[in-house]
């Protein structure tokens, strides 16, 4: 499939976006969270088709679900985002230098970003409001599970812009099937940055074939360690958020690890799964704490693979360590470097775990559904980097910018 086209026309277009006033992207993002409430009924007609054709049981249905509850959620991201202040034209080094020259860096756009993702329509609004708000174009690359959401979503997004006498190519979606895919993998001089946002399989396809940079964002293999000092009301209460609160997306927790002489508190810890109906895959020592008082219909024998396994359901693996060290070096071998946290009221063991375990965010005594561009402050985000290089975390307004050096004189040259 020849995109090209659809490309050259947003490049074009991204070249205009420096021209436009911040008053007038905060204004378009007012005006789109305003269109998107007011038309919630079209977005959720259309949404409804692209639910009819997945099975409810599949994990991604909650993530391709839009409801007026979300749709206002959404809205309002879009006008936390018009609050911010512009990350753009910000002076991140300024110097004179002897000879008289005067150099400063300052931050920029990125260009053109391409985002490929899955059964997600909240990506459509999140990557637009996010890139506009730095001055990017943006190429969006959906998955057809989500297509008819996506355009409904794409054409309210234009209807603004075209109010406003903005370019609407400053933001494309591409057809649902693999050949635009592979077309925009293959976008080297048009997209400046490709960002991935979905399954693991997604994220490593993307990987290995695209011609053009990639941030990789997305798959999350979450662990809690439940230290031998750990509070029990505290856990009860953060394990059971941290998994259950909305299982489908990357910061759910998969493994809780729980210290050898915490087992006799397992049965406490897990009550508030069984009232969700969490399924658990307990080791040894952890089943034998839970057979007697856990639904036996929901515990099973943990296997090998289910430690390292992203369940984005109601699943959840348990593992016992001997000691902190031992759950560090766990957490080392099957993690994603998404998020993982710590439960305890040793400060000594607090900060060892902050300091030591390698994930681009890590918790203690809160749960890992707060890893979130909105609940950092950042409003919206574009993806969570689980890599270190440019950007890592929720990704906000300042990881889609770069910089540039200005460099001015009178009439210097070179010896």
């Amino acid at each position: 499939m020849n995109l090209d086209h659809i490309f050259k026309n947003t490049q074009k277009a991204s070249q205009t976006l420096g021209l436009v006033a911040a008053e007038k992207v905060n204004a378009v993002l007012l005006d789109l969270a305003h269109a998107t409430v007011e038309q919630t009924p079209f977005l959720l007609t259309e949404n409804e088709k692209d639910l009819a054709r997945m099975d409810a049981a599949d994990p991604k249905y909650d993530r391709l679900k839009l409801t007026a509850k979300r749709l206002e959620d959404i809205a309002q991201d879009l006008r936390n985002v018009a609050s911010l202040p512009t990350p753009l034209g910000r002076t991140l080094l300024q110097k004179d230098l002897p000879n008289g020259l005067e150099i400063t860096k300052i931050s920029v756009p990125l260009g053109v970003v391409g985002i490929i993702y899955e059964a997600r329509p909240n990506v459509t609004f999140d990557v637009f409001s996010l890139c506009f708000k730095t001055g990017n174009a943006c190429i969006l690359k959906g998955g057809s599970d989500a297509a008819d959401s996506n355009e409904a979503i794409l054409k309210i997004i234009h209807q603004v812009l075209a109010q406003h006498q903005l370019d609407t190519n400053i933001v494309a979606l591409l057809p649902p099937d693999r050949s635009a895919t592979e077309a925009l993998l293959q976008a080297r001089g048009y997209v400046d940055v490709l960002i991935p946002r979905g399954s693991q399989g997604l994220i490593d396809m993307v990987r290995q074939n695209a011609k053009i940079p990639v941030i990789e964002t997305g798959a999350g293999i979450v662990h809690t360690f439940f230290d031998e000092t750990g509070n029990l009301d505290k856990g009860k209460a953060i394990i059971a958020n941290a998994k259950t609160r909305r299982v489908s997306v990357c910061n759910a927790l998969d493994c809780l690890l729980i210290h050898q002489n915490r087992l006799s508190d397992l049965p406490a810890i897990a009550a508030p799964l069984a009232e969700k109906q969490v399924e658990i895959y307990a080791d040894a020592d952890a089943y034998a704490a839970l057979q007697e008082t856990y639904p036996a219909e929901l515990l099973n024998p943990a296997q090998e693979e289910h430690f390292g396994t992203e369940f984005l359901a109601l699943k959840l693996a348990i593992k016992t360590v001997k000691d902190l060290d031992h759950a560090i070096e766990h957490i080392a071998a099957h993690s994603s470097k998404h998020s993982e946290a710590i439960i305890s009221e040793d400060a000594a063991h607090v900060a060892q775990f902050l300091n030591t375990v390698d994930a681009a965010a890590v918790f203690a005594n809160t749960s890992t559904a707060f890893t979130d561009g909105a609940q950092f402050g950042l409003g919206a985000e574009i993806g969570i980097s689980t890599q270190k290089l440019h950007a890592r975390g929720p990704m906000g307004l300042e990881e889609l910018t770069s910089y540039k050096w200005v460099v001015k004189g009178n009439g210097q040259v070179r010896a």
